[in-house]
């Protein structure tokens, strides 16, 4: 397959690159291929003739989004648009990456989201995700949109945080009222491997990892299973105010990937394989 992955130099465009490293792979960051420029775009992909696009590019600074609007909707609507019409023209599949973040988190953590609930962001990052399904959908009929969510892997995330703290402190605050499913971004590209070789529907899937925690929890097991001595102390979002609101219930049923044969690893077991690479 011959496959264009942009912003390939992110967590998850690193995991994709390795499980299609078989395949015939088209890297790209934004000083290769503006995706904001619907023209350089355009050209791009009739030049290169990719089956797939796998857009991992993405403004994910959620905070810093609150005051970069103009920015986020550019990179997160725009962007996406862009490589649907091309991908729509060129005879692609598109494969966009969204977020849990295209709901307003309030669902009864009795649930867990699925795709056909109700979207409603309340965050500028949110919503410029939502603007970006929507044009997915709008511009091409060969896509795919996963929805994931807690991400970590090759590059900055909560585990790496959470491992330096624990051996730099003796005690740190967790948030422990926010439930979602820590996704290793290994895991997330043979997903999306699987997706293609199973040629399932194209549509919007959630995929995070199985099962379910919180942030507090995840803590936790992270510590138990690096062997960290360190005291956490549970807190509520309202003491850990942040700029964009955090979603109290990021929980994404993966019922519609399960029920097309795609294996999704359990989020425990999904740790003990990062931190056996990080350790």
């Amino acid at each position: 397959m011959k496959i264009l992955i942009t912003g390939a130099n992110g967590m998850l465009a690193k995991a994709v690159r390795e499980r299609f490293k078989e395949d015939e792979l088209i890297c790209t960051d934004v000083e290769e291929l503006d995706i904001t420029n619907l023209e350089s775009v355009m050209q791009f992909v009739e030049e290169n003739k990719p089956e797939y696009i796998i857009n991992c590019a993405a403004f994910t600074a959620v905070d810093k989004a609150e005051e970069c609007y103009d920015l986020a909707e550019k990179i997160n609507a725009e962007g996406p648009k862009n490589l649907a019409i091309a991908a729509k023209k060129g005879n692609a599949t598109l494969i966009h990456i969204s977020t849990d973040y295209v709901f307003s988190g309030d669902l009864d953590i009795s649930k867990a989201y699925t795709e056909e609930d109700q979207t409603g962001p309340v965050t500028v990052y949110g919503i410029t995700k939502l603007h970006g399904e929507e044009a997915v959908k709008a511009n091409c009929e060969k896509y795919y949109i996963f929805r994931t969510a807690w991400l970590y892997g090759d590059g900055n995330n909560f585990v790496r945080t959470m491992l330096k703290l624990g051996k730099e402190k003796e005690e740190i605050n967790v948030v422990a009222d926010q439930h979602g499913s820590p996704t290793y971004s290994v895991d997330l590209a043979n997903i999306i491997y699987q997706a293609i070789e199973k040629n399932i529907p194209h549509g919007i899937y959630h995929s995070t990892n199985e099962g379910f925690t919180t942030w507090f929890d995840f803590t936790k097991k992270i510590f138990e299973l690096a062997n960290i001595i360190c005291n956490i102390n549970p807190v509520t979002s309202e003491e850990f105010v942040r700029p964009a609101k955090r979603p109290k219930n990021s929980m994404l049923s993966k019922q519609k990937l399960i029920m097309h044969k795609i294996d999704v690893p359990e989020w425990e077991n999904a740790l003990e394989r990062y931190l056996r690479v990080e350790l």
